[in-house]
């Protein structure tokens, strides 16, 4: 990783990311299916230049290029150019699918390829950034992805709590951050909605510094701390379709996803063959077909993988 004090920037994916409602955060929002790069440098005051401590003020700067740089695309200096769009603004636009679903990343602004934009540490979104264990004197930025939007599929509510001067929710979608999603005062206690990818997550409550898991919940799991992590589940349709057998009396579906039952989710019959839709988490899911008590891999998909008993099964991941 090149000059790494100054690269220190969180953000978190959402495959059905809306434009994010954190106006407030610094250097990126994310619109429909892309994130948004946009760099101003009427927010940056001096730059260091790379592999130095030498700082420049930017003010009274030659600016040729900027790009974006970070984990994503192994820190390279001159790969993703940004193009500008005004008189002191850039921007460069990149599709959420071209990265994949971690939670975090780093990244940050390098200006001719070799002098690295240093936020002001006034930002909202502003972090320390840190190298092999120890904090350095450099702010940079972070970024989150799990967007807030009043239309989103996850949505968390606590009751009460009317004379709290401040709600937090925070969970596994943003690595326990205890900043980026404010809640809003609501009737009768506190809202906030995201935009999550399929998947499992855990999530608690900050009330005025105070942890607490939603006790309107009842799936929560019991953590190191021996407190409580409350637990979301966010599904989206996945379609399975086995082509022919119009012959068969009875088609059941089965995998990891129920146990392997093969009497739980049984399929319709169609003109051309039996259909099964089920709302399930992202991730990889085995299954197969139970085609009047015989057990088959799916023919229609060549990814097939050997579980832990030695059987072979068909893979979808679900995302």
């Amino acid at each position: 990783m090149k000059n790494l004090l100054i690269h220190s920037v969180l953000f978190f994916f959402s495959a059905t990311g809306l434009l994010c409602a954190q106006t407030n955060l610094t250097g990126y929002y994310i619109e429909g299916d892309e994130v948004v790069f946009n760099f101003d440098t009427r927010h940056y005051k001096k730059a260091t230049r790379d592999n130095t401590s030498r700082k420049i003020n930017l003010n009274d700067f030659d600016i040729v290029n900027v790009h974006v740089s970070g984990e994503f695309n192994d820190w390279a200096k001159n790969k993703w150019c940004m193009t500008k769009t005004g008189k002191y603004t850039y921007e460069y636009r990149v599709g959420l699918k071209e990265l994949d679903h971690s939670f975090s990343w780093e990244f940050k602004f390098i200006i001719n390829e070799e002098y690295w934009a240093e936020p002001d540490r006034k930002f909202e979104n502003a972090t320390q950034a840190a190298k092999d264990g120890y904090w350095l004197d450099v702010y940079n930025l972070k970024m989150y992805t799990a967007t807030a939007s009043e239309n989103a599929n996850a949505h968390f509510f606590l009751e009460g709590h009317e004379n709290a001067k401040q709600v937090v929710l925070t969970g596994t979608f943003n690595k326990w951050d205890e900043h980026a999603f404010k809640m809003k005062k609501v009737n009768n206690g506190w809202s906030l909605s995201l935009n999550l990818d399929p998947g499992k997550y855990e999530y608690k409550f900050i009330i005025d510094g105070h942890w607490t898991h939603d006790a309107k919940n009842p799936d929560r799991r019991l953590n190191r701390f021996l407190t409580y992590n409350s637990i979301i589940y966010i599904t989206k349709p996945v379609n399975f379709i086995l082509k022919g057998f119009e012959n068969a009396n009875k088609v059941a579906l089965a995998g990891s996803f129920n146990d392997w039952d093969k009497n739980k989710n049984l399929m319709t019959k169609t003109d051309s063959g039996w259909v099964a839709q089920l709302d399930l988490t992202g991730g990889k899911c085995h299954y197969k077909f139970v085609v009047d008590g015989k057990w088959i891999t799916d023919p229609k998909n060549p990814v097939k993988e050997y579980d832990a008993n030695g059987f072979i099964n068909s893979v979808k991941m679900v995302e």
